[in-house]
């Protein structure tokens, strides 16, 4: 017989509605806040500042404090914070992107997102359909299911410059929670998640990897759990390498319990974005996913969100499994490496 599985009970492992109003998770920005981010924003312009660039070099003594408190939220509380009471109005685009990579850059390190080598990425519709296999699901106006991305990168964070003509809500699920419905309905399906699956790269593997590779979905170090949970088509897609690296029957039916657990609305957060927002996620214990969305025809209308994958310094970041340590050797070389051009 199995061992049980214990019980998470860290604040990580929260049910959506006990929280779904409660408005500690949502950081807002006051007039003082407001005033920092102007002040040093002039200056980083007048410097001629280009991203990259590092904490140092945008200066923001009493924000930062309340940062070092959003980190700690991320990695040792909820799992998860929302920044809001940024004006976007006030800020052309290139504004925001710089004062979005000041922000988060003082929670670590920015990686490359993707083989374009996107530091600072963009999550809108590219036109492109989800059932091409070099596509990655942020790529297109589709609903996408719940999932942490790609890299097992400790941070996720979005910055919302503009809002879909309509949906696209964003969604949140604690993977540790799923972990303990799993643990109580079917802690047989649990353990299969303790296995190895095999994903696909979706293109974006690095020179001299094979384009698919291989992970368990849950993993324990220094007694706390770390999801890998992907979106369902990357395992799919991983069978073109060969019926080998198709998910077997058992796989595909934990991760549609996965899919099915996350879902329920009792256990999910939803929060749609206002434009100016800041979302910032815990990719190793949170799963997310999004509505499909409706956009303005109008490109310069269109829903458009900043993306940046942080790593956090050690000592600070979620330990990490020897199962995953080969995954993370990427965050540690910058992410992603770059096949094609392109500018930050």
């Amino acid at each position: 017989m199995v061992t049980p599985r214990p019980l998470i009970r860290s604040p990580d492992a929260w049910v959506g509605a006990e929280i779904q109003h409660d408005p500690a998770w949502i950081c807002r920005l006051d007039e003082a806040d407001i005033a920092e981010i102007d002040t040093t924003l002039a200056r980083a312009k007048g410097d001629g500042l280009r991203i990259p660039f590092d904490s140092a070099a945008f200066p923001l003594p009493r924000l930062g404090a309340k940062l070092d408190g959003i980190l700690n939220e991320i990695e040792n509380g909820r799992g998860f914070q929302l920044i809001r009471g940024i004006p976007r109005l006030r800020y052309s685009d290139a504004d925001c992107e710089l004062i979005y990579w000041g922000i988060t850059s003082y929670f670590g390190t920015p990686v490359s997102q993707n083989a374009r080598g996107h530091l600072l990425g963009h999550v809108r519709d590219e036109g492109r359909q989800i059932e091409d296999p070099n596509a990655r699901a942020y790529q297109t106006n589709g609903r996408m299911d719940f999932h942490t991305d790609m890299l097992p990168i400790d941070v996720l964070g979005l910055f919302c410059l503009r809002t879909a003509k309509s949906g696209g809500a964003s969604k949140l699920t604690s993977a540790l929670t799923i972990h303990n419905v799993l643990r109580e309905e079917r802690p047989d399906l649990l353990e299969v998640l303790y296995g190895l699956f095999h994903l696909d790269w979706r293109g974006e593997e690095p020179a001299g990897e094979e384009p698919w590779f291989s992970i368990p979905m849950f993993s324990e170090c220094e007694g706390r759990i770390t999801a890998r949970i992907c979106s369902l088509v990357y395992y799919e897609s991983a069978a073109r390498f060969g019926e080998q690296y198709r998910p077997t029957a058992l796989q595909r039916e934990v991760l549609l319990a996965v899919q099915e657990i996350a879902n329920r609305p009792e256990l999910m957060l939803s929060m749609d974005f206002q434009e100016g927002d800041i979302q910032l996620i815990n990719n190793h214990t949170m799963l997310h996913a999004r509505e499909a969305y409706e956009d303005y025809p109008e490109p310069a209308r269109q829903r458009h969100l900043l993306r940046m994958w942080i790593a956090v310094p050690d000592g600070k970041r979620r330990p990490l499994a020897a199962g995953l340590t080969d995954r993370y050797r990427w965050v540690q070389r910058g992410g992603i490496p770059a096949k094609i051009p392109a500018a930050v």
